[in-house]
């Protein structure tokens, strides 16, 4: 997992309170007009660092749902329920 996966985007982060879904969209929009070829430098510079800031988002949302499913466990009787973390051996703590 990479090092921006491992950190949390913080709250006040361009992005950060954007669902999964909404965040991705634009960043594979943005991919689509950098593509094209038709924009300034000044804007597809700007649009880089955009895209680079949703990738980070992406990433840690998707790092935080990983956790969260590591938590999930199914009881005897099929239930599932939420246990406390353990991390398996060569993971850290910091996800």
């Amino acid at each position: 997992m990479s090092k921006a996966a491992k950190q949390a985007v913080p709250d006040s982060a361009p992005g950060a309170d954007l669902p999964f879904e909404e965040a991705l969209k634009k960043l594979e929009a943005i991919v689509q007009a950098m593509e094209a070829g038709d924009l300034p430098l000044e804007a597809t510079m700007a649009r880089f660092e955009e895209g680079m800031r949703l990738g980070d988002v992406c990433q840690a949302k998707l790092a935080a749902a990983e956790v969260r499913i590591r938590q999930l466990e199914k009881s005897a009787n099929g239930e599932i329920t939420s246990r406390p973390l353990t991390m398996a051996s060569g993971e850290s703590g910091d996800a």
